[in-house]
């Protein structure tokens, strides 16, 4: 697919996907939104690669958050930006997605790297929100996410007083993984990943799925049954036999079952 504000490349099992908009702070516009949920849908459906990294395109940002230009002037969806999407593609996608956090992850561009599985960034990398400071807040993802990663004293302290913090201080509160030298990032990015692609991809999807089930409700648990558990029972010797019997207007044959 082309895209106008995104870039995306594959390396062996990694899959890059770049937010191109480096003249504005890689901002989130409405066709950037749409266009990085549809690049993670498009990779959800191919099996070349195993995990996804985003990060953002120069030295500088990684994003600062979005852009309401050219929207609808409307109180209901058409006027909103949907994130929502974005962040809920990356739930949904069963490989591990790695934030290569490349500068200033601020407003949305914290929220998107702390909805992505993981995160890598260098150490001149800043992490902020700052929502309440200029008439804005994300209550869900931002909230919730941030609380599960350095817990609802610091998260609220984040919200309420907006503090900027340094990839060292998000790393020793639990907001990102790992921090490396400036000059370091892409290649210990690679690396990263590249570790991460030699795990069994049945199971990483897995263990996403149990970790997305909590927040999801029906919809984590039915990820989880839909996309591991069903395909396996299709499978299986009474799910062949439960179909034949149907077709054929017949008593299953229950030996079967549970095999």
């Amino acid at each position: 697919m082309k895209y106008q504000e995104i870039l995306y490349s594959e390396d062996g099992p990694i899959g890059t996907l770049t937010l191109n908009r480096p003249h504005d702070g890689n901002m989130f516009t409405e066709t950037m939104c749409h266009e990085i949920r549809d690049c993670i849908n498009e990779v959800r459906r191919e099996t070349r690669t195993r995990v996804l990294v985003i990060t953002g395109a120069g030295d500088k940002f990684f994003c600062i958050g979005g852009r309401k230009d050219g929207m609808q002037d409307s109180r209901l969806y058409a006027g909103v930006l949907p994130t929502l999407e974005m962040y809920e593609s990356i739930d949904r996608l069963q490989k591990p997605v790695v934030a290569c956090v490349n500068g200033f992850a601020v407003g949305g561009g914290n929220v998107l790297q702390m909805v992505c599985d993981l995160t890598i960034a260098k150490e001149s990398a800043v992490f902020r929100q700052v929502g309440p400071m200029m008439g804005s807040f994300d209550a869900g993802y931002g909230t919730w996410y941030l609380e599960d990663l350095i817990g609802k004293k610091r998260a609220k302290d984040m919200w309420f007083r907006n503090p900027k913090l340094s990839a060292k201080e998000a790393e020793a509160i639990g907001l990102i993984n790992q921090v490396v030298p400036d000059a370091d990032l892409s290649e210990a990015t690679r690396a990263y990943a590249l570790e991460i692609a030699d795990r069994g991809a049945f199971a990483l999807a897995s263990i996403k799925a149990a970790f997305g089930a909590r927040h999801g409700g029906v919809s984590g648990l039915s990820r989880v049954s839909h996309d591991l558990l069903l395909p396996g029972y299709l499978r299986s010797e009474e799910a062949k036999e439960l179909s034949a019997s149907f077709a054929e207007r017949r008593k299953p044959d229950s030996s079967k079952f549970g095999r």
